[in-house]
C-alpha cells in the first residue's frame, strides 16, 4: 500500500499562494485597526436627561460663582489654624471646568480622598469655589496622628510603604 501524492498544478499553488498572502495582509491590517480603535476612546453617547442634568449643573455651579465673586472675602481663619484638611464628599461629573480645575488643583480626584492645604487667601477662597463638593476644616493633633498612621504612606524607590513610626519615618525622610 504506497501512498500515492496527487499532483496539484502549478497555477492552482500560485492561486493559494497569492489567496494565503491577501489573507495574511488584511488579517495584520484588521489587527492594527482593532489596536487603533482600542487605543482611542469609544464612542460614547449622552441621554439627553443627562446633558440637560449636567448642563444644569453647570450653569448652577458658574451662577454660584459669579455671586460669591460679589460679596466680600471671608476673614481669613486665627493664625494657629495654618493647615486645613479637606474631603471629597460628592461626585463631580457635568460640573464647571473651574469647580473641576479646583478640585484637580487640591489633589482631590476620588470620592472620599483627603488632602492636607495650608491656609492662606487664595486657599480659602478655592474652598469656597469648591464648597458643595468638599467638606474642609481644621485637624487637632490627635487626628492628625491617626489618620497619618491608618493610611499615612511613602515611597521609598518605587515601592510604596505605609508609614507605621516615626524611626521608620526619621530614617527615610529626615
Amino acid at each position: 500500500s504506497k501512498k500515492v501524492i496527487k499532483l496539484v498544478p502549478e497555477y492552482l499553488l500560485k492561486k493559494r499562494k497569492a489567496y494565503q498572502a491577501i489573507k495574511a495582509t488584511q488579517a495584520k491590517l484588521a489587527l492594527l485597526e482593532k489596536r487603533k480603535i482600542s487605543k482611542g476612546k469609544p464612542l460614547k453617547f449622552k441621554r439627553l436627561e443627562d446633558l440637560l442634568k449636567d448642563s444644569h449643573k453647570k450653569h448652577r455651579d458658574e451662577t454660584r460663582i459669579q455671586r460669591a465673586e460679589h460679596r466680600p472675602p471671608a476673614p481669613l481663619p486665627p493664625a494657629k489654624n495654618r493647615l486645613a484638611f479637606a474631603v471629597r464628599i460628592r461626585e463631580i461629573k457635568g460640573v464647571s471646568p473651574k469647580v473641576m480645575k479646583v478640585v484637580q488643583m487640591l489633589r482631590l480626584r476620588m470620592i472620599f480622598s483627603g488632602a492636607f492645604v495650608k491656609i492662606n487667601k487664595t486657599s480659602v477662597a478655592m474652598m469656597k469655589m469648591v464648597e458643595p463638593y468638599v467638606a474642609w476644616g481644621f485637624p487637632n493633633l490627635k487626628s492628625v496622628r491617626e489618620l497619618i498612621l491608618k493610611r499615612g504612606q511613602t515611597r521609598i524607590g518605587r515601592r510604596r510603604v505605609p508609614l507605621t513610626d516615626n524611626a521608620f519615618i526619621e530614617q527615610h525622610m529626615g
